[in-house]
């Protein structure tokens, strides 16, 4: 086994999730991320848990999402339940070999099926928020993510460990300075109360009075390096373009511009694909908010690889999801969406805090922070 896949299930289990003994563990993962998955598994029994599998392949839910009835696609069975009721931590393995697996699967379906797994994905951050468990989520690198990517596995595989900087001689001690890095930057803007983002057809205002902004240094996404909140669900007024495709249920969405008005997007427009825009805001009540507003800081990651686990924390980006707030950072939008859509800021983009001018051309322009 390829020693990187080892030391990427260390950091997992004895950092990202700070596993400990008798501390039960489920790792959820497709058939292709099985060998990081049994690498975990065993990393999980060294540290004295007591670790469970639970495998997955996307043409069961292809085969579910294009075939079932409407019962089926909304039935909630009590093991769906017990599975996320049971555990004192999950670990969630990305990596697949069919990116486009659900590219002919109709929005209409996808929603149904997503309204119908509300109580559990509810039940879930709930849990999260009253910190009675604990997630992290990462990706194996697998073929069809390295072809979305546009690179040669080999390739990929370096790209992937590099941005988890496992190349690092003690990656933890690496992720636990970035938390360092980004407590500064929390600290101060859990200070403020509005945030106005500018960029190319781009001038955003909110407001963050009473939201808590959240450092993601390698605890629930790996690899990491963001700062987000969930803005006050009514305060979110001007426009944005996000200069990056956007991509939800494995389709692809491209220059996507929103407007908003009192929170709302009120329009919503895209070159490619924008039905299917315009289908998800209308999901739900809440789908059409914005749970969270977030700036990417991993300037190890220097290129799109169409995979929000990745590009949402590139250096010099701010993202901005529609749909579902994470409760941690106090925000109240309840949506079964939550859509993460990437803007670049490396070009003249600017944020203001309170007014004041902290961040320009893709980087904090104020002493609380460096460059991871």
């Amino acid at each position: 086994m390829d020693q990187r896949i080892l030391k990427h299930a260390e950091v997992l289990v004895k950092y990202s999730l700070d596993l400990k003994e008798n501390e039960s563990l489920l790792i959820m993962t497709e058939i292709p991320s099985l060998p990081l998955a049994r690498a975990c598994y065993l990393e999980a029994i060294k540290v004295g848990a007591h670790p469970r599998i639970h495998i997955t392949d996307n043409t069961f839910s292809e085969i579910m999402l294009k075939n079932a009835n409407e019962t089926q696609l909304k039935k909630i069975i009590e093991y769906d339940r017990v599975r996320m009721q049971s555990f004192d931590a999950y670990l969630t393995l990305w990596g697949t070999d069919n990116t486009r697996s659900m590219a002919n699967v109709s929005a209409e379906r996808m929603k149904i099926s997503a309204q119908g797994r509300k109580e559990i994905t509810s039940m879930f951050y709930e849990r999260l928020a009253r910190e009675e468990t604990r997630w992290c989520g990462t990706l194996h690198p697998c073929q069809a993510d390295a072809q979305e990517g546009n690179m040669s596995l080999q390739d990929f595989e370096d790209f992937v460990y590099e941005a988890c900087k496992l190349n690092e001689s003690d990656p933890v001690t690496y992720w636990m300075n970035i938390k360092q890095q980004q407590d500064k930057i929390c600290t101060y803007l859990n200070q403020k109360s509005k945030i106005r983002i500018i960029s190319e057809d781009t001038d955003l205002s909110l407001t963050v009075s009473g939201r808590k902004w959240i450092n993601c240094s390698g605890n629930v996404n790996f690899p990491d390096g963001e700062v987000f909140t969930g803005p006050v669900e009514d305060s979110v007024e001007g426009y944005i373009r996000f200069s990056f495709p956007a991509i939800y249920q494995n389709k692809e969405i491209e220059d996507v511009r929103l407007w908003f008005e009192k929170g709302k997007v009120v329009k919503a427009t895209a070159s490619k694909n924008e039905d299917f825009l315009n289908q998800v805001l209308d999901t739900d009540q809440g789908a059409r908010y914005v749970g969270e507003i977030a700036v990417g800081t991993n300037y190890g990651i220097t290129r799109l690889i169409k995979n929000m686990l990745f590009d949402e924390k590139i250096g010099g980006t701010v993202h901005l999801a529609v749909g579902r707030s994470i409760p941690e950072s106090l925000g109240k939008n309840e949506s079964v969406v939550h859509w993460d859509m990437l803007c670049n800021m490396k070009n003249g983009g600017k944020i203001f805090a309170d007014d004041e001018l902290i961040y320009e051309n893709g980087n904090f322009i104020i002493e609380f922070t460096s460059r991871p």
